[in-house]
């Protein structure tokens, strides 16, 4: 379970040309990379669930949840070789990144 003083980070791509198959193997290979950071508590890879309702956003290729034990952890995520090294690599097949950030609302 998450706890209130956990930091979540929640990635959406979306993919320059998604009907490739490569470009959508490479990017998940990427994201995949990401699993190897030691200051990640747990995390999650997602693609749209199939839901259709007016509120949902199915547009996106796939969904990166990061959940660290603090702001600082997230912090040592972004500048971590292997998460640089993942946008250097990937960065090129994305057309649009969303990233929403939260705390626990106390």
């Amino acid at each position: 379970m998450i706890s209130q003083d956990q930091f979540i980070h929640h990635v959406y791509f979306w993919l320059k040309d998604p009907a490739d198959p490569a470009s959508h193997s490479r990017l998940l290979e990427g994201i995949r990379s990401l699993g190897a950071i030691t200051a990640i508590d747990s995390y999650h890879i997602g693609v749209p669930a199939g839901t259709n309702r007016e509120v949902i956003e199915t547009t996106y290729a796939f969904s990166w949840l990061a959940v660290f034990d603090s702001k600082e952890a997230q912090d040592a995520y972004q500048v971590d070789p292997i998460h640089l090294q993942f946008v250097t690599d990937c960065s090129i097949l994305w057309e649009k990144v969303v990233v929403y950030d939260s705390v626990g609302a106390y």
